[in-house]
């Protein structure tokens, strides 16, 4: 059985990379967080791990034990996160988005016997697992370690699929789900990345990555953070993405590499042009959701690709895919081919394969004798939600795609977020795309509304930018909708609001969305802009 961990590959990097730079803490950063701003070596952070797994061995916690973590980007997460590793116990990383209710089904469901979160939280945190009816333990990463409430399991054998964290799904759909993660699935993440190549290619002991996205996401935890540890590389971790001084961020960090949401080229390219524009010392982007018709020109105007992937936490980079190699067909939600390690399949709602360039839904599985080899290991507490995951031994990953000739894969829409009005199917995605480029929308959600005539009608939320949600604003956006998407398409309601459920990564909670949508129709806060539909000669 193989005994490598996510603890034992850093502490092999660490030894061999000695003084050279593991994290680096910018100067804003380090005032948002009130932490000494530079470089963190690797033999520091070596040194900082080894004290940490000192104390939690001292009070007792080891193998079998969950710990949550409410740290935000802040480099004791690192830390503690190894030192735990190191003992076989898991970490929870917690969303500092959450409130006492969401708190409170977090304690109870991964039965954390301690968190270690920030001060201004600890009342609250205290409270949720007191609601929680748990006995855990709360405390701050500068507070004394309390004494572990349970005993570890001493004689517990530390190996590759031993549980190393669980991360909540975001709940876009519903409750979140725990994820299982081993260290087999960080591990693999930072392999995958410093072996994919192409136009991603890492190269060792001199890579300097910065990442805006949360740490207690499966992107900046296993994707970015293990692939700087497999490489010997330096992370630049931002508290969150900042528009106005990203490329300030991006220049004094001296970053190669950078990591992305889809959102954030949009705000970038809203900014007036600049000599300063390709001075940067920057390779390539990898992330996803990029505009399709922002694309290009965000490559030209800046001097560097970015490179759009899929994944999810459930496959983690067992299942990844990646458009690292050429043609990157730019401009067309094209997030690459399946490669010789991951098997694909598009099928239709019988889980019939459809015909090249029809939409359907992907299925993937690692190529090989192990369909599952580094995806994640299952829903905690949730078999039956695993095995309809696993149906017929592929992951079901709810995203509908087109599949081209060459095998190119390109994203049309989440499968539950698809609108079908009068037999056409509409992507919610596409329109909020569309309608988040006129010049007073700041964001919009779409949602399929019940049509009694047309089965579906489109129903938008917007929140605007300086001016008045109003009917006349409702029709003006519509009328300019009409001249960018086909008739259908546009908004059939108009509601706008102030605020829209949000995940901490920007993303729309649909399953909130849903209950918003019938709260505002009853309470009559929809504008019907249905008559403007109209097809045009």
């Amino acid at each position: 059985m193989d005994t490598e961990t996510v603890y034992t590959r850093f502490m092999d990097i660490a030894a061999r990379r000695g003084e050279a730079p593991f994290l680096h803490v910018l100067k804003e950063t380090a005032e948002i967080y009130d932490i000494p701003a530079g470089d963190i070596s690797y033999a520091q952070m070596a040194e900082r791990t080894e004290e940490w797994r000192r104390k939690f061995a001292a009070a007792g916690y080891g193998a079998g034990h969950r710990i949550g973590l409410l740290l935000q980007n802040r480099p004791v997460f690192l830390e503690i996160w190894l030192a735990l590793n190191a003992l076989g116990a898991s970490v929870v990383p917690i969303n500092p988005d959450l409130r006492l209710a969401e708190l409170e089904y977090l304690a109870e469901h991964s039965e954390m016997v301690l968190a270690i979160v920030l001060a201004e939280r600890l009342d609250e945190m205290k409270t949720a697992v007191e609601n929680a009816g748990l006995s855990a333990r709360i405390t701050t990463p500068d507070g004394e370690l309390p004494t572990a409430v349970t005993t570890a399991a001493s004689d517990a054998a530390l190996t590759t699929l031993t549980e190393c964290a669980l991360l909540y799904t975001s709940g876009t759909t519903g409750k979140p789900k725990g994820c299982i993660l081993s260290n087999q699935y960080y591990l693999y993440s930072g392999d995958w990345y410093a072996q994919a190549g192409g136009h991603i290619s890492l190269q060792r002991d001199c890579e300097r990555m910065l990442t805006p996205l949360p740490v207690f996401h499966m992107n900046a935890m296993a994707v970015s953070t293990m692939a700087m540890i497999t490489v010997g590389g330096c992370l630049i971790m931002l508290d969150r993405f900042h528009p106005r001084t990203w490329w300030d961020s991006v220049r004094k960090s001296g970053a190669t590499v950078v990591h992305y949401l889809g959102v954030m080229p949009p705000m970038l390219m809203r900014a007036e042009p600049s000599v300063d524009d390709r001075n940067h010392n920057l390779r390539f982007g990898f992330g996803a959701g990029v505009d399709p018709k922002l694309h290009a020109a965000f490559e030209d105007r800046y001097g560097f690709p970015l490179i759009e992937a899929w994944a999810c936490t459930e496959t983690g980079s067992g299942g990844v895919i990646c458009a690292n190699e050429d043609p990157r067909k730019v401009g067309t939600a094209c997030f690459g081919r399946s490669g010789k390690d991951v098997d694909v399949r598009v099928v239709d709602d019988a889980g019939n394969d459809v015909p090249t360039g029809a939409p359907g839904e992907m299925l993937v599985r690692r190529a090989g004798d192990d369909p599952r080899y580094g995806f994640f290991s299952g829903y905690l507490k949730n078999q039956k939600a695993t095995d309809e995951l696993w149906q017929g031994g592929w992951l079901h990953t709810g995203d509908v795609v087109q599949q081209d000739e060459d095998g190119s894969l390109h994203f049309v829409d989440r499968k539950k977020n698809v609108i079908r009005r009068s037999g056409e199917n509409i992507s919610a995605v596409e329109v909020e795309s569309i309608l988040n480029r006129h010049p007073q929308i700041s964001i919009s959600a779409a949602i399929a509304a019940p049509d009694d005539i047309r089965g579906d009608e489109v129903a938008v939320f917007v929140i605007l930018e300086d001016a008045t949600g109003d009917a006349a604003k409702a029709q003006e956006i519509v009328t300019w909708a009409l001249d960018q998407m086909a008739y259908y398409k546009a908004p059939g309601w108009i509601c706008f609001v102030d605020e829209l459920p949000l995940t901490a990564t920007q993303k729309i909670l649909r399953g909130q969305l849903k209950d918003l949508m019938v709260a505002t129709f009853a309470a009559e806060g929809f504008i019907d802009t249905r008559p403007l539909k109209k097809r045009k000669v």
